[in-house]
């Protein structure tokens, strides 16, 4: 990969294993992108595993995710982790990008957060909500406030034309503004309530338990995915990755550390 189109990560790299092939063949490296919290954790848990396996994984911690999805359809890199399927889909159309579901592994329920407030009950007449403004993180805000009794969308609304102007009524008043999600737990003292996915939440070190009044249930669809190019949704190295993420090993990791702010996939 080149090292300008990598400014953006902070490389970590982890030597993680061996699949089992002929004798003397060497090992298969894998280069993945991955946010921090809880990717790159679920990935470092999975590294002896995947040590007997003959996989090396050099990891990227992503800061900016704005190359990663391209990066992987060229080849530049193997994978990425750090999106769901709607966004992912966004992107290959926006950018005209090959890219593949390998697999889903977690879901981080994104939830409506207030640092003043206790409840939704208790927001004031137009509170001011910060919303994420990418399409289809966006369209997950808003339907959150559709089922926290906040607005009405529209019936066409979709994840590739998410927007407040989608909006057909105010149920109760609020003041929406949409933000880039990366600044959205930075300027939360600025809001009465803000909207971010879990890992955000606790990637800021904010409470989650004292400060999040609504959120997904358990049956969201928005699982985080390994993304790769299609013609890689067959090779092995990337088989035993996705498997090693699914195993009951991670399930019980995620349960134990996370309490519910991160949730095993189906």
């Amino acid at each position: 990969m080149k090292t300008k189109r990598l400014l953006t990560m902070v490389c970590v790299a982890l030597f993680a294993g061996t699949i089992s092939f002929a004798a003397g063949q060497k090992k298969v490296v894998l280069k993945i992108a991955a946010d921090a919290v809880p990717h790159a954790d679920l990935i470092e848990l999975v590294k002896p595993d995947l040590d007997k396996k003959g996989i090396t994984i050099k990891l990227y911690t992503v800061i900016d995710t704005t190359l990663v999805n391209t990066q992987t359809s060229d080849g530049e890199l193997d994978a990425n982790y750090f999106q769901h399927v709607p966004y992912m889909n966004a992107q290959v159309e926006d950018k005209h990008l090959s890219l593949a579901n390998a697999g889903n592994i977690h879901i981080e329920p994104m939830g409506i957060y207030s640092d003043k407030y206790k409840s939704i009950s208790d927001l004031p007449s137009n509170a001011k909500i910060a919303i994420c403004n990418d399409g289809t993180n966006e369209y997950r805000g808003l339907l959150l406030l559709a089922k926290a009794g906040f607005i009405r969308l529209k019936k066409s609304t979709t994840p590739y034309n998410a927007s407040i102007h989608m909006i057909e009524k105010y149920i109760k008043p609020v003041k929406i503004i949409e933000l880039d999600p990366s600044l959205v737990t930075r300027v939360r003292d600025q809001f009465d309530a803000y909207i971010a996915w879990s890992n955000r939440i606790i990637e800021a070190g904010i409470d989650i338990k004292k400060t999040r009044i609504f959120s997904e249930r358990e049956d969201s669809p928005f699982a985080n995915i390994i993304a790769v190019n299609p013609k890689r949704l067959n090779d092995p190295a990337i088989i035993i990755l996705v498997k090693a993420l699914k195993s009951d090993k991670v399930k019980k990791f995620i349960a134990e550390k996370y309490k519910g702010a991160v949730i095993p996939a189906n």
